[in-house]
């Protein structure tokens, strides 16, 4: 059996059914090169129907993270410290969504996080990364603060640690297992080398048992670009999304196969490098975005492609029956008319 096949299998399994972009067949996009991002990654639809929506009172937006959730559900965070559930479906190359509850989010000191990360635990809790501090806090379903991880304190934000305001833990994902959680910084530490982040895990023996801070890896992100998100894969590798903007172009968004399994663990090393001193996670580009059909999208703003926007989260919700995963992306639109909340389903094979 192929690797990428085998992966797949597995990820369906530990999701447990979760499987929520559902409706017309089960089969890849149709064999053309029509939908082609790139020979790995095919887009086979986006919805704006979250876009400037209210629920509740409350705005539904600057989606920062996604993770699949119990009940066919997509779980979401806004880094404006809510927690949103989402029906989302596709029916012949058409995705719909729907946001049908908001919970409002504070951490164990009463404090709004800014939330951007998210991974949903075996049990249901919400482990949601903040890149305030940083910090990980573990949610019930309801929104209750419950526990906070632990932290290494070279990655608290300066003066406290080494790390730049806004730079921190950015994505978030829970292994296929639910043994290791990995948390990637945006930015470098200082005294790293300018885009060369830490990828942090945490460990546990057993599902449910606590959570205890693991091996840290270096990551050399594209020039220009943040690690924004991560997804497990549950063999070591993760799809990595990349991001940056250029005033005037738009955003650059590369989505990323990663491989930590030969990478050194670097946290006991001061200064983070590219040139060979410690060997870092490789990586593998599978599409940049821009690459893909537009599908008729329109942009708020300049784009090299108008199906571009502020891309940073990502989930893995399932498999096709030739292998592929199935991935879904969200746009962060900063509450901002000159950007869109958009969902993007995508098709990936792995490469060998």
């Amino acid at each position: 059996m192929r690797l990428r096949t085998s992966i797949t299998a597995a990820l369906v399994m530990g999701m447990a059914g979760c499987l929520v972009l559902s409706g017309g067949d089960a089969q890849a996009s149709p064999s053309t090169s029509a939908n082609d991002c790139s020979g790995l990654v095919r887009i086979r639809a986006f919805s704006d129907d979250l876009d400037k929506r209210t629920l509740d009172g409350v705005f539904v937006g600057s989606i920062s993270a996604l993770a699949v959730d119990r009940g066919g559900r997509i779980a979401a965070v806004s880094d404006e410290s809510f927690l949103y559930s989402l029906k989302v479906r596709e029916r012949a190359r058409s995705l719909s969504a729907e946001a049908v509850s908001v919970t409002p989010l504070t951490d164990l000191n009463d404090r709004a996080p800014d939330s951007e990360g998210l991974a949903v635990d075996r049990d249901g809790t919400r482990l949601i990364g903040s890149e305030t501090e940083p910090s990980v806090t573990r949610y019930d379903r309801d929104g209750t603060a419950l526990e906070a991880l632990p932290v290494p304190a070279e990655l608290a934000v300066a003066p406290s640690g080494r790390a730049v305001r806004n730079q921190t833990f950015e994505g978030l994902t829970l292994q296929p297992g639910g043994h290791t959680l990995i948390a990637s910084m945006e930015g470098a530490l200082s005294g790293d080398e300018p885009g060369v982040v830490r990828f942090q895990t945490w460990h546990r023996e057993l599902p449910g048992a606590p959570f205890r801070t693991g091996a840290q890896y270096g990551y050399r992100t594209d020039e220009g670009l943040g690690a924004v998100e991560l997804a497990g894969l549950g063999d070591g590798r993760l799809l990595v999304l990349e991001r940056g903007f250029t005033a005037g172009v738009g955003n650059t968004v590369r989505l990323f196969l990663a491989d930590s399994r030969r990478a050194q663990d670097v946290s006991e090393t001061e200064t983070l490098t590219s040139d060979g001193t410690v060997r870092l996670v490789r990586k593998t580009l599978l599409a940049d975005l821009a690459d893909c059909p537009s599908l008729g999208a329109t942009s708020e703003q300049p784009q090299r492609n108008p199906l571009l926007d502020n891309i940073e989260a990502l989930t893995v919700t399932g498999g096709t029956a030739n292998g592929r995963l199935r991935v879904l992306l969200a746009s962060d639109d900063n509450e901002r008319d000159t950007q869109i909340t958009r969902l993007y389903s995508l098709d990936v094979r792995l490469p060998h």
